[in-house]
């Protein structure tokens, strides 16, 4: 099994088989640029601090750990607790990484900002750091997402964003994602691309992580003050999958710690129509990496389907895949209908909406708790809060 150095840190821009940069040569200066930079950074205690100051100030951290008390029993068995990832200032995980590459940006001179998203939870992220630190920001998003995520196109343009509409292809994020990469080939010198999740090219994968990792971080010594000691399972969805790998990083070492990760089955894995990469895909290349993706026999981009905006994606960052095939963690899917369900019980027993993406994840903590028993104990990084999702909702 590898050691927490080696998954820490990718040997030439690869976790094992996974990762690289398959990017036109036109972009491969202002990767070296970005991964010099982000290593200067991360060693620069000063910019260290200022992140430090923007996470308790602006994004609120950090977030608290909450006992879902009436969850667990109606499961009837393993505790369940919370990572509230929702409570962040934006309503999710997103602006973890956004402040962080935002001032990397910053750093490097650049003063127009281009992202993509699909829930809308990333764009409007973007959005607004980009009012915060007075960059120019454009994001891109499908027709697709920016109908089922009216609210959070209104909120991007209100903080001062351009929203492109992306009509090509599915017109969900895997199209919104080309076209922010055809925009950053125009605009290299001038623009950096805050990629969403730990997809793309290295170094996107480990920095996005690297960002992201304050929730695993947190969550390990809040789970350690509570209970003496770490919890059984720790569970969270996977669409690119950012969320996941900032909470299991903190746990990878920790053997007795089971890692699950959750993907979109849609209308099931059989129907093929899913989202659901590394249950259902097979290693391709998508969007500057090499990863599981879903393809065809002709390795040609299948269309996905989710409920659920931000894990409609047909591929997963590098280091899902590696730790995939390492089986340091497992992969499961989940249904749109099992999802739905999960939100509403949630909602109507906790108080608390979560986002259609982490539904999955609480789905299959019950799922786990009823294996387990009363004994065990269970952490679910609840990535985002549901308001966004009440037109998909009140659709379901």
């Amino acid at each position: 099994m590898m050691s927490r150095a080696a998954l820490t840190h990718p040997v030439d821009g690869r976790f094992g088989a996974f990762g690289g940069q398959y990017v036109p040569e036109t972009l491969m200066s202002a990767l070296h640029e970005l991964e010099d930079m982000w290593h200067e950074a991360k060693a620069d205690p000063q910019f260290q601090l200022e992140l430090a100051g923007h996470r308790r100030a602006f994004i609120g951290r950090p977030t608290p750990l909450y006992a879902a008390t009436r969850l667990s029993e109606h499961f009837g068995g393993a505790r369940i607790h919370f990572k509230r990832e929702d409570l962040c200032h934006t309503g999710a995980h997103k602006l973890n990484n956004a402040v962080g590459q935002a001032l990397l940006a910053v750093r490097m001179g650049k003063k127009r900002i281009i992202a993509e998203t699909g829930a809308g939870q990333h764009g409007v992220a973007v959005a607004t750091v980009c009012a915060r630190f007075g960059l120019e920001c454009t994001v891109y998003m499908g027709t697709e997402d920016m109908h089922r995520q009216a609210m959070n196109v209104r909120r991007m343009k209100l903080l001062g964003a351009s929203v492109v509409e992306v009509t090509n292809g599915t017109r969900t994020l895997k199209d919104a994602t080309t076209e922010a990469i055809r925009d950053w080939v125009t605009n290299v010198r001038t623009t950096h691309y805050i990629i969403g999740s730990v997809v793309g090219p290295h170094p996107y994968p480990e920095m996005v992580r690297d960002l992201q990792r304050v929730i695993g971080d947190e969550a390990r010594d809040q789970y350690l003050s509570l209970d003496g000691k770490l919890p059984d399972v720790v569970v969270a969805c996977v669409g690119g999958g950012s969320n996941a790998i900032g909470i299991f990083t903190a746990f990878i070492d920790d053997r007795d710690v089971q890692l699950v990760g959750v993907e979109a089955a849609g209308k099931g894995i059989r129907s093929g129509e899913h989202a659901a990469s590394l249950v259902g895909g097979r290693p391709g290349v998508l969007h500057g990496a090499y990863s599981y993706v879903l393809q065809d026999g002709d390795g040609q981009i299948l269309p996905t389907h989710s409920i659920s905006a931000g894990l409609d994606y047909p591929g997963v960052g590098p280091e899902h895949a590696f730790l995939r095939d390492i089986e340091r963690v497992e992969y499961v899917a989940v249904t749109d209908k099992d999802a739905l369900a999960a939100f509403k019980l949630c909602t109507r027993l906790e108080g608390i909406m979560p986002a259609l993406e982490p539904a999955h994840a609480i789905h299959h903590a019950g799922v786990i708790a009823r294996e387990l028993g009363p004994g065990g104990s269970i952490l679910v990084c609840l990535s985002g809060r549901g308001d966004k999702d009440m037109d998909s909702i009140d659709g379901g």
